[in-house]
């Protein structure tokens, strides 16, 4: 059976533990099935995916964007993002080399086991998966590395010993979990951040970016047109100076358990917030009020590993509609930790002066029709006030 190993790769970062569970794996199902495996390599008795899709950032992380998705609030999702892309990578050349199998690294615990295998059968109903960590009885690190040098299998030097914390990490995002962070009580300790300076330690003036839009994608920086991959590590590159995207949550599982979970997404953040104020002046109140409705079962469908699913595109092409006129430019100002939007133009923009200003307007719009507006709007208060004795 051949089988593949999925590597946890976005943009280039993957599960440093891929190669030891996939080995473990193959030996322990040999020993407890009595079967043969007949593994497909790259440099082992396994494929280990290590595919970087140029369009990850355009196919994936842009349409998330484009939607402002934020789970519970405040998780851009860097994580949940980046495993569809996996799924679809291993599925694609689990049918290239024949495979009739794919393997993961994601623990028994947490929400990358359901959104690795909801994307498998979404595009492979009969794949058969293999998830180690649901399969034996190592369930601590230690026991993983004890088990693998007891079978001969190298462990890298720098996995062993205890580390503080648990990473998983790509272009977007990098995430911290686990053991030191445990305590939802107890601070993260400074040494933990590697994208982002300290926000007391951000340079002591302000830095102003000009980021451009079309069709609410990011097209370009200061006049510099980027790909998407180079633009969001230019993003990066601005928001760790400048100590923006760090937030540490506790957040709830699809598996149902809270994790804390400790975050950089500095160049996401700029994103988010460039992009909702192209969307405040080229979007109709209708349309920006209905895409905030949406947002969050969006978030959650990604959070929970539904990207494939109908539903997730349904919400994707009504929100990719309304990025039709979300064409311009817009100014932040970086600063200490903040991100702060200090203007924004468009030639599609639904900002008029003339009706906005508390000067003469010329008689572009008659104050007096409030009042009939206002009348009809408080109807059915003053009718609740009359009836009810308020």
């Amino acid at each position: 059976m051949g089988v593949l190993c999925g590597g946890g790769i976005l943009l280039g970062v993957g599960y440093s533990w891929c190669s030891v569970l996939a080995r473990c794996t193959e030996r322990s199902r040999s020993r407890s099935r009595s079967h043969t495996h007949s593994s497909l390599r790259t440099h082992s008795r396994f494929a280990l995916v290590r595919s970087f899709v140029l369009n990850a950032t355009s196919d994936y992380v842009w349409p998330m964007f484009r939607a402002n998705a934020t789970y519970e609030g405040i998780y851009l999702l860097g994580t949940s993002i980046a495993r569809p892309l996996i799924a679809k990578r291993q599925i694609e050349i689990a049918k290239q080399v024949g495979a009739d199998a794919v393997s993961h690294g994601a623990t028994g615990k947490g929400n990358d086991q359901v959104r690795f295998e909801l994307g498998y059968y979404a595009l492979k109903p009969d794949i058969q998966v293999i998830a180690p960590w649901r399969e034996w009885d190592l369930n601590s690190r230690t026991r993983l590395i004890s088990y693998a040098e007891s079978n001969g299998l190298e462990v890298p030097q720098g996995k062993r010993g205890e580390p503080p914390y648990s990473m998983d990490a790509n272009l977007l995002h990098i995430s911290y979990e686990g053991l030191a962070l445990e305590d939802p009580w107890v601070e993260a300790k400074e040494d933990i951040y590697t994208r982002s300076v300290s926000p007391e330690d951000a340079p002591d003036e302000p830095e102003y970016v000009e980021i451009e839009f079309a069709e609410g994608d990011p097209v370009a920086i200061n006049g510099a047109r980027l790909s998407p991959a180079a633009m969001l590590t230019e993003l990066n590159r601005l928001g760790g100076k400048h100590g923006i995207g760090r937030i540490d949550i506790v957040e709830s599982r699809f598996v149902g358990m809270k994790s804390r979970g400790v975050y950089e997404t500095p160049g996401g953040t700029i994103l988010i917030n460039a992009h909702r104020a192209i969307e405040s002046i080229c979007l109709d109140r209708g349309e920006m009020h209905l895409k905030d409705e949406l947002m969050p079962k969006y978030a959650e469908l990604l959070y929970n590993g539904f990207w494939f699913s109908p539903e997730r595109e349904a919400l994707q092409a009504a929100i990719d509609m309304t990025q039709r006129y979300c064409t311009g430019m817009v100014r932040l100002k970086l600063y200490k930790g903040n991100v702060m939007t200090v203007g924004r133009k468009a030639a599609t923009s639904l900002y008029d002066d003339k009706i906005s200003s508390f000067e003469d307007d010329g008689g572009t719009y008659d104050q007096t029709d409030a009042a009939g507006f206002i009348k009809l709007q408080a109807l059915r208060l003053r009718t609740l006030a009359r009836k009810r004795g308020y």
